[in-house]
């Protein structure tokens, strides 16, 4: 009797085993998954940060410009970082005549949401 008792304690039986075995797969694939979902949210906040510092420039340009933007919208292109982006540009008038208020968008990556900025301009 006790030599069959040794013989239990010594080890994990198969089906001891293939539980140990699942729930190791289990987290381990929760991990995978997770590190994915890590790389696409970091790529996209890079891009999201690039578009941006892109929108700023281009506002920059806007604000520093002698003569105002005429009221309308605009569009064309930039490259900046070592990507292309596309921006557009509505100027409308608001309530204060010394002021024009423009929406300024810009896209870079298919797929991801473009950014945008609003901002008033004071009219000389």
């Amino acid at each position: 009797m006790a030599d069959r008792v040794r013989r239990a304690e010594l080890g994990f039986t198969l089906l001891e085993m293939l539980v140990a075995l699942a729930v190791f797969s289990l987290a381990a694939l929760a991990l995978v998954r997770l590190q994915g979902v890590t790389l696409r949210t970091a790529a996209d906040l890079d891009s999201k940060a690039l578009g941006q510092i892109v929108a700023r420039n281009l506002m920059v340009e806007v604000q520093t410009d002698p003569l105002p933007p005429s009221i309308g919208q605009a569009d064309g292109d930039v490259t900046n970082g070592g990507r292309r982006w596309h921006w557009s540009r509505v100027v409308k008038p608001t309530d204060d005549r010394r002021l024009l208020q423009i929406d300024l968008t810009v896209d870079g990556q298919p797929g991801a949401s473009p950014v945008a900025l609003s901002f008033v301009r004071v009219v000389e």
